[in-house]
């Protein structure tokens, strides 16, 4: 299993794995490394539980083989189990000689699959500190020794890098950290629609977005809502933009219209152009309350707005506090509310931060290091070391100072 791969131009054959295509932080970072992997020689095939979902699309515009193994309850079923072996012998047939898991359930069906298939290099993910009511002890166990069976475990952030080494005790030389890339240009050059975005928005209004999923309370919806309470009173050309769907949507209209803040409050759902979405908007904000390393806080500081965001996960490693976005304590409204409102009534501090945020994500966060990085972990995965080179500078540092606030 220890092998290593000699070069990525001698059409490595590489499996992805994730549970779906819904379109997510996860999904997306997958879905975009397979595109990236198949451009630079690589011989890609994205493995997922549930095919359909959005982001199915971008696999078929970059002709991206997609084959699903349907388990749609619990991974303790006997069709799981049968799923299971379908997979080790796809990837016996295939000679893949890469496994990359991207996900919890992925990490728990395609892992044991590619040990036993001896698939000579098998990376498992951690990609967030969420999922709490998950993680009880019995599942957080078993999950830790199927990791134990891949190669190295990726993280997206030193926050979960820690997580892992003093909460479950993984050997610093088996974690690698990868951040999250984008294709940053896509954002740079987009174009906005304003007037087209919003019913009745005019130059006077500022458009404040979050691009985030209502799956759960996790994203921090509902502060957000509180804190534009406030934000009312002092700033009522202030709209708010929200991109994402999930379960608790209706939970959060209702919400807002118990508040009496209809007017200011703009739902959006599932939205695949989010970069002409930013380029339409002025401030972004992520009121999470856990993360790994947000996606949208990438894309948000790519497309040049300033951003107001919570000190939680990997966040600190991105933002570092006034110079390039601002940091806030979770779940609290009135500190959302006035880092949003110093934005609000402040253009320099807007222009200054978002030119900031953009030159930082160009630099260190765009697709072209991060898979450097990705190439480097699946070529040898035995020198670690090599790898935790490349980190973008000051990030500890960051994530330390950050860390003081959670």
């Amino acid at each position: 299993m220890n092998s290593a791969i000699s070069s990525e131009q001698n059409g490595t054959r590489v499996l992805m794995f994730i549970q779906s295509l819904d379109l997510g932080g996860s999904e997306t970072q997958c879905v975009e490394m397979a595109r990236q992997l198949k451009w630079e020689g690589y011989r890609v095939t994205v493995g997922c539980l549930r095919a359909d979902g959005p982001l199915k699309a971008r696999l078929n515009e970059a002709e991206l083989e997609c084959v699903e193994f349907p388990v749609h309850t619990s991974l303790l079923r006997l069709n799981a189990f049968l799923q299971m072996l379908k997979l080790v012998a796809f990837l016996r047939k295939r000679q893949f000689k890469v496994v990359h898991a991207s996900d919890l359930y992925s990490n728990l069906f395609a892992v044991p699959a590619a040990w036993l298939a001896r698939v000579p290099v098998v990376i498992s993910s951690q990609r967030d500190l969420g999922r709490w009511w998950w993680y009880t002890p019995v599942r957080r166990k078993i999950l830790r020794r199927v990791q134990e069976l891949s190669t190295q475990v990726l993280v997206n952030s030193e926050a979960v890098r820690q997580e892992l080494l003093i909460k479950d005790g993984f050997r610093p030389e088996k974690i690698h950290v990868v951040y999250n890339g984008i294709d940053a240009q896509k954002y740079v050059q987009a174009t906005g629609d304003r007037k087209n975005l919003l019913p009745g928005v005019s130059s006077i209004h500022k458009l404040i977005i979050t691009v985030a999923n209502m799956h759960t309370g996790a994203k921090g919806h509902g502060d957000l809502i509180e804190a534009a309470r406030t934000i009312r009173k002092e700033h009522p050309e202030a709209r708010f933009v929200l991109a994402g769907d999930g379960e608790m949507r209706q939970f959060f209209e209702n919400q807002v219209r118990a508040a009496g803040l209809q007017e200011m409050f703009a739902f959006l759902g599932h939205r695949m152009d989010i970069p002409a979405l930013l380029a339409s908007c002025d401030i972004g904000v992520l009121a999470s309350r856990t993360e790994g390393l947000p996606n949208a806080v990438l894309e948000y500081m790519a497309a040049g707005l300033p951003v107001v965001a919570t000190t939680v996960g990997g966040v600190p490693e991105i933002i570092e506090n006034e110079t390039n976005g601002l940091l806030i304590p979770a779940e609290n409204p009135t500190a959302l509310s006035g880092a949003l409102l110093r934005l609000l009534k402040d253009e320099q501090l807007r222009k200054r931060l978002g030119h900031a945020g953009r030159k930082r994500i160009l630099a260190q966060f765009n697709f072209a290091s991060v898979m450097a990085r990705l190439k480097q972990l699946y070529r040898d995965p035995q020198h670690p070391a090599e790898l935790r080179r490349t980190f973008p500078a000051n990030s500890l540092s960051q994530a330390n100072r950050g860390s003081e606030n959670l």
